[in-house]
């Protein structure tokens, strides 16, 4: 008799789909098997290793996986992009080509391609293995590279472990992290905006855009070459120098990986790469993704699995990644990729909509992840609420270290933009925040990258609007900019006071920086205005931006004790009459008066018996508020009616209107 799988047992509703969850459970069971052997997933995924341009015992290895070729030629700089015997490949099994060159057929920094015919067709193709891409500036052609510099990079800090409880994420892009309007760099990066990150206090930067994508505008979504790290943005020692200081700094570095789907072009990407178009993708109809125009991959296939597993590996093997936030997994998990679909029962997870292929490889990666690296951190981006995607495998659950909660983020615009600010209601915020399945761990935030693309805004955007442009001053206090502070401030600290797990800001947000996100396109004459960050406007002592990012490093200094996302949190007061909700957790007490225009004096509230003092007001004055309480106030609790549970006795406190305060006890 089989047992009860954990996720079952720790939830009942499920009980009706348990033939469904260990059918998911035996299935990986069984490909894993069918993949490693007697060996291990970290052992099947050194493909890297094996493919692509190597150079061994002082010859050049290169080899390629192509089993629809008839016949395949490197193409390069030194052999004049000619088709010449020294550098045709030789066919070995299972589709496999291999060519053995000396150590002057190829040279540092030279540019490469092969040369791929089959039955009716041939082109130019960059291998799929491939470590390095780079654009012609002239022609804009994208080219392998050789990649061998004379003295590779040497990590220095070789013992660097994840931080988790809680997981603090500054999410960033390179590209887009300068203030002039062009493409930044990883030395940028690394120098000019890691210690503004190190000094707010997070402890994780997740960066976008790092597999080459031959579109910038796609915001690094379509990739073409899933080995090679963009090179628009620097060199890998370079980017390895970034992964290293950031170790350096007690910041995790983890890496939005797209494996949900990739860009449809043939001559950068892997659309046409032996001329067979199912050779990585669905060869049917379910090839092309209806909303993201590029392809889907065949999880089903082994060589398919072989390389992407392969490529988790290769990241944090060769550039320290510390894990990955897998990006669109409600895409790979559903045939119909999500797309018009409700979920609003625990039957639309376990039906004919479910991809078993991609949600085993899922589950493969994240095992395998976590051999290579037992401190490693993996995210899913998933909006569909599929249970036990963040749970443990031996219980069942996909293994994923945390998931997403998109709903938060969706949650807090519609707030904004359908309800005046007397009719928002801290219960069922306070709901919405803590609405997550017990056993599995969330990403909490408030606005993601996502949130500010053209055609949305930012929270300070929908608050202040076109305010921004001319009130931001220190000392204008327009009430429009004065709401807008104080929400933001809010919004940000009702949020993270409540993670299970941990909580992520997109770069700039917690300054609150102006507009949108806009890449360069067509459509916008190619301008990086919107693709940028105005650190400047930070660092000037005469604009309000100042107070958000001082609050913002507050703040996570509160909620980024050890330890602090695993604290029950406690209800203590909910009056949505009033907009006045109060929790506890562990010794610090979080208030939020949510009322445009009600302050409340000796407000009661029943909390554990102690002596209470400040260490977070979102109405001080160093976060551009009023400082309407005297912070250095001791508040003890009073016995008094209406108290049944001896643990607690009365907290009576001023709490103004439009502020949220934070508490800690001294029992």
């Amino acid at each position: 008799m089989k047992r009860t799988l954990g996720i079952v047992k720790g939830d009942p509703w499920l009980k009706p789909y348990e033939k469904a969850l260990q059918g998911r459970y035996d299935y990986a069971v069984r490909r894993e098997k069918e993949l490693v052997g007697d060996g291990t997933l970290s052992d099947f995924a050194d493909g890297y290793l094996y493919f692509g341009l190597h150079f061994i015992d002082g010859q050049w290895v290169f080899r390629e996986w192509a089993p629809n070729a008839t016949a395949i030629h490197l193409l390069c700089d030194t052999n004049g992009w000619q088709k010449t015997p020294a550098y045709a490949l030789h066919p070995l099994e299972n589709g496999v080509w291999e060519a053995v060159m000396p150590a002057e057929a190829l040279h540092h920094n030279e540019h490469y391609k092969m040369f791929v015919e089959w039955n009716g067709g041939c082109g130019l193709r960059i291998p799929a293995w491939c470590q390095r891409v780079v654009q012609d500036r002239g022609t804009a052609v994208f080219s392998a590279q050789v990649w061998k510099p004379e003295q590779p990079y040497i990590f220095t800090h070789k013992k660097f472990k994840a931080t988790k409880d809680p997981l603090l994420i500054y999410e960033c892009h390179i590209g887009m992290a300068v203030e002039e309007e062009r493409v930044g760099t990883y030395e940028e990066f690394r120098i000019n905006v890691l210690p503004r990150i190190a000094s707010l206090g997070y402890n994780a930067i997740q960066i976008m855009a790092i597999q080459e994508h031959p579109y910038y505008g796609s915001f690094g979504y379509h990739v073409s070459n899933f080995f090679a790290p963009s090179s628009r943005f620097g060199t890998p020692e370079e980017l390895k120098h970034l992964v290293d200081d950031a170790h350096g700094l007690g910041i995790a570095v983890i890496m939005d990986i797209v494996h949900s789907h990739a860009v449809k072009n043939t001559q950068e990407g892997l659309g046409l790469l032996d001329g067979d178009p199912g050779q990585y993708f669905y060869s049917d109809g379910r090839r092309e993704h209806p909303a993201w125009d590029s392809l889907c991959f065949n999880y089903e296939k082994n060589e398919v699995l072989h390389f992407l597993l392969s490529n988790c590996k290769y990241w944090i093997d060769e550039f320290r990644f510390d894990g990955f936030r897998f990006d669109g997994v409600t895409s790979m998990i559903y045939w119909s990729h999500g797309l018009g679909e409700s979920f609003g029962g625990y039957g639309d997870y376990f039906n004919a909509n479910e991809n078993g292929d991609a949600i085993c490889y899922l589950t493969l990666a994240n095992k395998l992840i976590h051999q290579v690296n037992p401190h490693a951190i993996t995210i899913a981006e998933e909006v569909s609420g599929m249970p036990g995607l963040a749970a443990p495998f031996k219980k069942g659950g996909v293994g994923f270290d945390y998931r997403m909660a998109m709903g938060i983020p969706d949650y807090w615009i519609k707030v904004i933009k359908e309800k005046k600010d007397e009719d928002w209601s801290p219960g069922g915020i306070l709901w919405e925040l803590t609405n997550h399945r017990s056993d599995e761990h969330t990403i909490s935030y408030a606005e993601s990258h996502d949130q500010a693309l053209v055609g949305d805004k930012t929270i300070i955007f929908r608050l202040i609007d076109a305010d921004m442009y001319w009130h931001m001053g220190q000392g204008d206090h327009k009430e429009t900019i004065d709401r807008g502070i104080a929400l933001h401030k809010i919004i940000r600290l009702f949020t993270a006071s409540t993670i299970n797990g941990g909580y992520l800001n997109f770069m700039g947000n917690e300054f609150g920086h102006p507009e949108w996100i806009d890449f360069p396109r067509e459509g916008n004459g190619w301008s990086h205005k919107y693709a940028r960050r105005q650190w400047s406007l930070v660092d000037r002592q005469d604009l309000q931006y100042r107070f958000l990012s001082a609050f913002d490093k507050a703040m996570l200094k509160v909620v980024g004790i050890n330890g602090f996302n695993t604290l029950p949190l406690v209800q203590r007061c909910i009056n949505d009459g009033d907009q006045v909700v109060a929790f506890e957790r562990g010794n610090l007490l979080f208030v939020f008066n949510l009322s445009p225009n009600r302050s409340f004096t000796g407000y009661g509230i029943q909390v554990t018996k102690g002596s209470y003092r400040m260490v977070l007001d979102t109405d001080d004055p160093q976060f551009g508020g009023y400082g309407m309480v005297d912070e250095e106030q001791i508040h003890f609790t009073q016995n008094g009616k209406g108290i049944t549970d001896s643990s607690l006795e009365w907290l009576r406190l001023y709490i103004p209107a439009r502020t949220g305060m934070v508490f800690i006890r001294k029992d």
